[in-house]
């Protein structure tokens, strides 16, 4: 069990992840039936404001306090209990993070900042909003330098060593985390905040666009990475076997950090003002991001056939019969893992010219959002919890709670399966997304969109409901296991933390250079935005006054 302020430290983060994840489904839910025509809010709320409250609370704030209460927890049992140091700047980046979520929250409560994730301009919001979002990344950076604290005093005191798997991963996600958020901060600080607040009249918003996305595509990779650390070093361990390639795992992270920045142009393909060629560059950029996932890929199933052998499988496919599948926490990422295949699918179609002309801005994107950062991500998160909530807390993970586990992830599956089915449908046909209901005037296209089973909003509202359902499951075990189940006295109900083995013997040492990989990184950043940028900048349109559209 790792040191009591280190299990308060993550119990925190958790604990302020799923009260965002609580608010943030129950805006998902509302969302679906509005798009019915199923549901009319009162006039003091509107779809806009729960559709950016559903986006910045499940996309940003949860992943964001649950990665970190995993890092907590797992860099404490890898390296060590914190420091006292670490642990102050730990909790300071924790409460500035939670001071700028309020602001955030508060102003899009009040109806103050409508201007959905992405926060698009020309759409204007309060400038308290932008200072609470810049609080947020400013809070995650203190939190991670502390990280970062703790695991160079850990390298200092084992010098020639190559870390343990997990700190290694931990510190390629928050590097390329920091270099990520300086695209957003940059425009936050230089653009947003100035223009919001009055002290300039206009922005400009090809600029402040293509900076969000610097940021916006490598976000993605943050929810991801945690994910990828479970099924690298936790899946293994369920499955009583070794990390499958000590080596092929570090660089597979490694890289992560040069080639998930410089990409965000395949968010702006229909864009004007951003030639073809960089688009085209940034585009070839999103495809090597693909090789580390076909590595991870590859990885886990060569665990999961070395597992499956170890307990008496035969023939070519009889291991995948022996694999633990009356476990809760290897079910789950199992099932997170299946996911991710037709979701990197999807994402091969979006950063693809042609076909990208086809699905960009229609429901085939929130489908797509959905099927990955909604499944794999949130999948993984869910089997995650199941162990981690106990082991922090020291209580019983009972056969009931078991049992309900497996209840939940079968409905979130049911419901992800059956909403992101008929938004990729609905896409296709030409619905869009980032509204709320219209039937256009009873346009023969637009009636398809209700018309069928899987190409119907009807079948969107079902799957959206069945997912609520699984999320207040979810957060009912959180709440026992956090703080009603009976504690662990007997020494085979205590759970633990299934880190597994990593032979390192054979890992080159170079992989831990950080000085290599950043450099690389910045080199191909600055070949990918410094010209499109310097010409946004040289040769600004006149820049565009904010609007309140709602």
């Amino acid at each position: 069990m790792i040191a009591a302020q280190d299990r308060k430290l993550a119990l925190w983060n958790i604990g302020v992840a799923y009260i965002a994840f609580l608010i943030g489904t129950l805006c998902g839910l509302l969302q679906v039936f509005i798009r019915n025509d199923a549901l009319q809010l009162p006039s003091w709320l509107d779809y806009y404001q729960i559709l950016t409250a559903h986006g910045v609370l499940l996309a940003l704030i949860f992943t964001t306090y649950f990665i970190f209460g995993f890092f907590v927890t797992g860099m404490s049992k890898s390296l060590g209990s914190f420091g006292p140091k670490v642990l102050l700047y730990s909790w300071i980046g924790f409460w500035v993070t939670t001071i700028g979520t309020v602001m955030a929250t508060v102003m899009i409560i009040s109806g103050e900042a409508s201007v959905l994730y992405t926060f698009y301009a020309p759409l204007k919001a309060s400038g308290w909003y932008y200072v609470g979002l810049a609080l947020v990344i400013v809070g995650t950076w203190i939190s991670s330098f502390a990280l970062v604290g703790h695991y160079v005093v850990w390298r200092k005191a084992h010098k020639g060593e190559l870390s343990p798997l997990f700190a290694f991963m931990t510190i390629t996600t928050i590097i390329m985390w920091i270099i990520a958020c300086l695209g957003v901060v940059a425009t936050v600080l230089f653009q947003y905040i100035p223009w919001a607040f009055g002290w300039v009249d206009t922005i400009n918003v090809e600029l402040s666009r293509s900076l969000f996305w610097y940021f916006g595509h490598p976000l993605v990779y943050f929810w991801l990475l945690p994910a990828y650390m479970a099924w690298y070093v936790i899946v293994p361990k369920l499955l009583g076997v070794k990390v499958f390639s000590d080596s092929l795992a570090r660089l597979a992270f490694v890289l992560f950090i040069l080639f998930s920045i410089p990409v965000g142009f395949h968010h702006q393909l229909t864009e004007p003002g951003i030639s073809n060629f960089w688009k085209f560059l940034q585009v070839v950029l999103t495809f090597m991001v693909i090789i580390p996932s076909l590595l991870t890929a590859f990885s886990m199933f060569g665990t999961f056939e070395r597992a499956g052998r170890k307990n008496g499988g035969q023939g070519l496919f009889g291991w995948f019969t022996k694999l633990p599948w009356k476990d809760v926490r290897f079910t789950s990422i199992f099932v997170a893992m299946a996911f991710f295949i037709p979701g990197g699918a999807g994402g091969i179609i979006n950063a693809s010219f042609q076909l990208n002309e086809v699905v960009h801005n229609t429901m085939w994107i929130v489908g797509h959002f959905h099927i990955t950062v909604g499944t794999p991500v949130a999948m993984t998160f869910m089997g995650l919890t199941f162990w981690l909530v106990p082991y922090l807390t020291g209580r019983k993970f009972s056969k009931v709670m078991q049992k309900l586990g497996f209840i939940q992830i079968i409905t979130w599956t049911i419901g992800m399966l059956l909403m992101s089915t008929s938004q990729h449908i609905l896409g296709l046909l030409g619905a869009p997304r980032r509204t709320a209901y219209t039937g256009y005037n009873n346009h023969p296209s637009a009636l398809e969109w209700f018309d069928g089973i899987l190409t119907n909003h009807v079948t969107m509202a079902v799957g959206g409901s069945i997912l609520f359902l699984s999320a207040m499951l979810l957060i009912y075990i959180v709440v026992m296991t956090m703080f009603l189940s009976p504690k662990a006295e007997l020494e085979a109900d205590f759970v633990e933390f299934p880190m597994a083995d990593s032979d390192k013997e054979h890992t080159p040492k170079f992989l831990e250079n950080w000085w290599i990989w950043i450099g690389i990184a910045f080199a191909l950043i600055i070949i990918a935005y410094a010209i499109p940028l310097y010409g946004m900048i040289h040769h600004a349109p006149p820049g565009s006054e904010g609007f309140k559209t709602w």
